[in-house]
Formats: structure tokens, C-alpha cells, sequence
């Protein structure tokens, strides 16, 4: 759903005179948003900052490739999805199988600041963490972020159909998980 103010930074992203001002207001309605969407899935904070910015400045330097096809908010949230996916292949280069970057991911979800809840939270997210990467992106942009799946399908090009079935899917193993852990 694009709102008032995103219509209004769209408009303004395509009018080069006030490109500087709306990337600026862009920044300031989204930063918050999609440094929780990009630590969800690169978990630490530090790592979690470092993509934000790389996203703002792939956003800053193809503003002008922006056409509007696309509401800002998708647009956004596809440049920090492929940022943290790209940053996590980097890093899984540093690990000699994916079991080893779980782990790592395990370890900064447990010894960071990442969670104040409660055990039942915690579970959550270490359930999340177990999930293959398209389940994981699917269920963290439609619980936590609550967007629609015609919304999740721009960003992830996947078909609503195969998001439906992905989401479903990651709900059993989340809550599979946590029974698991609760017994």
C-alpha cells in the first residue's frame, strides 16, 4: 500500500531538482524499517548497519534508473534484501559449509542485544534462523514486516501462489521447532 507521503517522494525522486530533498525525507521514513528487515536476516548490528548504508547509497546512486514502475517502498526493501543476501554470501565464504554460518548466526542471536523478550521469542527467532533462506526471507516479511504477498512477490520476484506455499510451509517448521524445544 503506498501511502500519501511515498506518492509524494516518488514524484519527487523523478523531479531532479528535488532529488536530494526526497532521497533525505526517503531516508528518514525507511531507515528504522529496513535496518529490522536487513537485521533479521544478517542478525548482527554492526553487519546489520553496514548493509543499511550499502543499501542507501545502491538507492542514491540508481535513483536516476528509478522510473516509479514500482512503489518506493518495494523498491526499497529489494535493494536491502539483495544487499543482505549478497552480504551473507560473502560471509559464507569465510565458513566451509552453511551449517558452520547458522551457527555463527546462532551465536550473534544469543550473545547479542538482538532480542529483549521473552523465551518463547527467543525460540522464535532461533526457529527462523533454521529456516532455508526463501522461507526465512517470506516469513519475516509477512509476519514481522505484515506486508502482503503482492508486496513480498515484487521484491523477491517470486508468484504470490509459491509465496503462499513458502510462508505456509515456514509456519509448520517454526512451530514444529518450538515444540521440539519446548518437550
Amino acid at each position: 500500500m503506498t501511502t500519501t507521503v511515498d506518492k509524494q517522494i516518488q514524484e519527487n525522486l523523478q523531479n531532479v531538482e528535488q532529488q536530494r530533498q526526497a532521497f533525505e525525507q526517503l531516508v528518514n521514513s525507511y531507515q528504522k524499517v529496513l535496518y529490522f528487515h536487513i537485521r533479521r536476516i544478517v542478525i548482527d548490528h554492526e553487519d546489520a548497519s553496514d548493509v543499511l548504508q550499502n543499501t542507501f547509497l545502491k538507492a542514491w546512486k540508481n535513483i536516476a534508473k528509478f522510473r516509479g514502475d514500482a512503489n518506493v517502498k518495494t523498491w526499497l526493501y529489494r535493494i536491502a534484501t539483495n544487499e543482505s543476501l549478497s552480504f551473507l554470501k560473502r560471509k559464507k565464504g569465510h565458513f566451509e559449509d552453511l551449517k558452520d554460518l547458522q551457527d555463527d548466526l546462532r551465536h550473534s542471536l544469543s550473545s547479542g542485544k538482538y532480542i529483549d523478550g521473552d523465551t518463547i521469542q527467543h525460540l522464535l527467532h532461533q526457529a527462523i534462523l533454521t529456516l532455508p533462506e526463501k522461507q526465512r526471507m517470506v516469513f519475516n516479511m509477512r509476519y514481522f514486516d505484515e506486508m502482503k504477498y503482492e508486496e513480498i512477490g515484487e521484491i523477491l520476484s517470486l508468484s504470490v501462489g509459491g509465496l503462499k506455499a513458502n510462508y505456509h510451509h515456514a509456519v509448520k517448521k517454526v512451530e514444529q521447532f518450538i515444540k521440539n524445544q519446548q518437550d
